[in-house]
């Protein structure tokens, strides 16, 4: 297949470096993390310490000033290991990145450093009880009562709930009837008077990476807890980051992807029927070759989406498409490796069978992706 070239030697050595921190200090703990439902704060430290929490962070705010290749790798390396209680990772990198592009320089200097070491834990608070993709829908409000805003409202499948300490929330702050233009961006510490939090939510998989709803009750913060300062740009501000998280989501399939293939790769040199290799049957020898095929394809794709975005080039459209794509290529690969491994693939002692747990809501956060069609949809 056609040879990766997005990377260099720096980049390189980073992934190494990732890699030895996953086998060493989690993989043989996450089972215990799925039943706590938890990865635990000390864990956040030590990638910080190893600069796997928000690379791109400048300097200047506590970061290392490094390229977004950098936060690939951090993706591509957890999808690789099956550390799905780590995808908290990268919510945490997405918040980084609102305060890095949009934040205030009060803002910055005061959670960015503390996010960076780990530290403190961000989160961002968009899905609502009764409304999903449809952010110009949602119903927290933030009211401004002289120099504070009061918040009330509900919002469910937060991705780092119960550890959050900074809670980037989507709310409605106009009444101008626009939509769009109604829509902010506050940040709200999660130890604030009237924040509370829900148990873990009860998942099919993703069951290590925390993930609650959150409930702001008559929550008061200060006007200057605008994110950027100015109301009525948070509509605005999503769009411009869920580019970035929507290839993130992409990436993360072509990844895990690529590691259930080759787990099932090595099971079928390895199990027999009938007398030889299941590996040396025509038909698992041609599924594999066509899941080859289409994962390199997918990694193309991405690779490109990538270079484009550091070139400041990437287009919604463009990175809708690869989340559609790479997350619907995940399941269907997950669906024959399953099939490949016949009855253990049901079994969770297998890698397979926890990918076949965690894959699936890949096609639906991030933006659903019938969503993802929509947007393709609008280029034609």
């Amino acid at each position: 297949m056609i040879p990766r070239t997005l990377f260099d030697h720096e980049h390189e050595e980073f992934r190494n470096t990732v890699r030895r921190f996953l086998a060493e200090e989690c993989t043989p703990f996450h089972e215990q993390w799925e039943e706590d439902h938890l990865v635990p704060r000390e864990i956040w430290q030590r990638a910080g310490e190893l600069g796997m929490l928000n690379a791109t962070t400048p300097e200047a705010y506590g970061g290392l000033g490094l390229d977004r290749r950098f936060s690939v790798i951090a993706v591509e390396e957890v999808a690789r290991a099956g550390l799905s209680g780590l995808n908290g990772f990268n919510v945490h990198d997405i918040c980084a990145g609102y305060f890095i592009n949009f934040g205030t320089e009060e803002q910055k200097l005061q959670w960015l450093p503390k996010m960076a070491s780990g530290e403190a834990i961000a989160a961002v608070a968009m899905t609502e009880p009764d409304t999903g993709s449809d952010l110009q829908a949602v119903k927290t409000r933030a009211v401004l009562e002289g120099d504070e805003y009061v918040i009330n409202g509900a919002k469910t499948f937060i991705s780092n709930g119960t550890n959050s300490d900074i809670i980037v929330v989507v709310a409605k702050t106009g009444n101008s009837g626009k939509g769009s233009r109604d829509i902010s961006l506050i940040l709200v510490e999660a130890d604030r008077a009237g924040v509370s939090k829900s148990k873990p939510l009860r998942k099919v998989g993703l069951h290590a990476q925390d993930t609650t709803m959150v409930f702001f009750e008559d929550v008061r913060v200060p006007k200057a807890n605008i994110l950027g300062g100015e109301a009525g740009q948070g509509f605005y501000q999503l769009m411009k980051e869920l580019a970035w998280e929507r290839l993130s989501i992409g990436i993360l399939a072509v990844a895990a992807s690529q590691a259930v293939l080759e787990q099932t790769i090595d099971y079928t040199r390895e199990r027999k029927a009938f007398g030889k290799p299941i590996i040396e049957f025509q038909n698992s020898r041609f599924k594999l070759a066509d899941m080859k095929t289409e994962i390199a394809l997918g990694q193309t794709y991405v690779d490109r989406c990538m270079e484009l975005l550091l070139e400041h080039g990437l287009t919604p459209e463009a990175a809708a498409a690869a989340k559609l794509w790479c997350t619907e290529l995940y399941s269907k690969v997950v669906d024959q490796c399953v099939q490949l491994h016949g009855g253990n693939g049901y079994m969770l002692e297998y890698p397979v069978a926890r990918h076949y747990l965690d894959s699936r809501v890949n096609r639906i956060y991030g933006g659903a992706n019938d969503i993802m069609r929509e947007l393709v949809a609008r280029t034609l």
